[in-house]
C-alpha cells in the first residue's frame, strides 16, 4: 500500500514529504511511544506509528532505517523534529486518530505488524 492510500485512510495531515507519498510502499508498521521497544522490537522499513513529538523519533527511524512517522492523537511534532526529519528526507504524517484507531485501520487494510519474535 502505497502512503498516500494510509494518509487517506486515516485522514492524516502531511507535515513533511508530500513528494514522496506515492513512492513509499508500506507493508508492515510498528506502533509505541517507547523508543526503546522500537530499538529492540522493530524491523527495518516499517511506518513508525506513535505519540512521541521529539528528535529522538527522527533518529531512531534514521537508525533502523524506517520509512515514516505517523504522529497519532492528532499530536504536533516538535520544530526540531520536523526540520530534522526534512534534512533526512522522512516524511512525517499527523492524523487525529488515537493510537488503537490507527493500528486497527492498518491492519485492517492489510499492513502487517513489524516485529522481530519475542520470546
Amino acid at each position: 500500500m502505497k502512503l498516500s492510500e494510509i494518509k487517506e485512510l486515516l485522514n492524516a495531515d502531511v507535515i513533511v514529504g508530500e513528494d514522496l507519498l506515492n513512492s513509499i510502499e508500506v507493508e508492515t508498521a510498528f506502533a509505541s511511544d517507547l523508543l526503546s521497544d522500537v530499538l529492540a522490537y522493530a524491523k527495518e522499513k516499517a511506518l513508525f506509528l506513535t505519540g512521541l513529538t521529539n528528535p529522538q523519533v527522527i533518529r531512531t527511524v534514521e537508525v533502523l532505517d524506517l520509512i515514516g512517522v505517523v504522529f497519532v492523537r492528532g499530536k504536533v511534532p516538535q520544530m526540531d523534529t520536523v526540520e530534522l526529519a526534512k534534512r533526512k528526507n522522512i516524511p512525517l504524517l499527523r492524523t487525529k486518530c488515537i493510537l488503537f484507531e490507527t493500528c486497527g485501520r492498518l491492519y485492517t487494510a492489510g499492513i502487517k505488524a513489524s516485529i522481530e519474535k519475542v520470546d
